[in-house]
């Protein structure tokens, strides 16, 4: 048995700022993975069988991403192997923290190496976005600041930082906020800036807030804090979060939480847990 770590991710801002002819929106964020993960493990079979042991409720198995992914890179290497699948959830679901593309990032980046098929960075980010627009910089492995629809990636070094992030007790659909007509799509386009010096914002948080008044109320709760540098929801929501310059500061956040809110600590990483397994 050999197990992997699938870190979630912040976008530290998120701009929309156009739409592709087949839907697509067109965007620029930047990626932060921090140190909260999900654990996925891998026993290794010879029969060609790809069988997840504890599938997520309400998913089907076969949409399940990790055996996407296994199948995916089965198809793509024509190996014979199969592999067991035992995924721990950790990273909420339907949170904006992509634990999913994670997941299914780890599950390329592990079985390319258990499986010895030994495809390329390059040709496993080709396989990431076949699965969602945000697998690829799970498998880019590199802090990136990301245009187009997530996939054109170009790695960024950002400051040591702490994380306070809350958990509204909703799931957000990704689908429904893109959809909103609510949403303005005409975000000026940026270069990349020096992140020390430029802050942007979410363009999809007032409209997840007006629909999920869970989200508005932890926001509100983290922009009332001091000594952030950023308070703001991850991608498409829920979840929340505010960055701090030490782990004591954000810490102390967290003593402060109310009852009723859940949420965790975590540390900034300068690169993916599993960033040099292609090395």
């Amino acid at each position: 048995m050999f197990t992997f770590p699938a870190p979630a991710k912040l976008n530290l801002f998120l701009h929309v700022v156009g739409r592709r002819p087949d839907g697509y929106h067109l965007l620029q964020t930047v990626f932060r993975f921090i140190d909260f993960s999900d654990q996925i493990s891998f026993k290794l079979r010879d029969d060609g069988v790809i069988k997840l042991h504890n599938p997520i409720a309400g998913v089907q198995e076969d949409k399940d991403l990790c055996v996407r992914a296994a199948k995916l890179l089965q198809q793509k290497t024509s190996t014979p192997q199969g592999v067991d699948i035992f995924l721990q959830k950790r990273i909420p679901m339907g949170g904006g923290l992509g634990g999913g593309s994670s997941d299914a990032a780890t599950t390329l980046l592990a079985l390319n190496q258990l499986w010895q098929v030994n495809l390329s960075r390059e040709q496993l980010l080709e396989l990431g976005l076949q699965l969602g627009a945000d697998v690829p910089v799970f498998v880019f492995g590199q802090n990136a600041f990301a245009e187009g629809i997530g996939e054109k990636l170009t790695a960024i070094e950002l400051p040591s930082a702490w994380y306070l992030v809350l958990i509204p007790g909703v799931q957000v659909s990704t689908a429904e906020i893109f959809t909103s007509k609510e949403l303005t799509r005409n975000t000026i386009p940026i270069t990349i800036p020096p992140f020390s010096v430029w802050r942007g914002h979410n363009d999809l948080e007032l409209i997840v807030c007006r629909a999920y008044p869970e989200v508005a109320r932890c926001l509100e709760w983290l922009k009332r804090l001091e000594n952030t540098t950023i308070a703001a929801m991850s991608g498409s929501g829920a979840c929340v979060f505010a960055e701090f310059a030490t782990e004591q500061e954000a810490q102390a956040a967290f003593e402060r939480i109310p009852d009723d809110i859940k949420g965790f600590v975590a540390k900034g990483l300068n690169c993916h847990p599993l960033y040099k397994i292609l090395d």
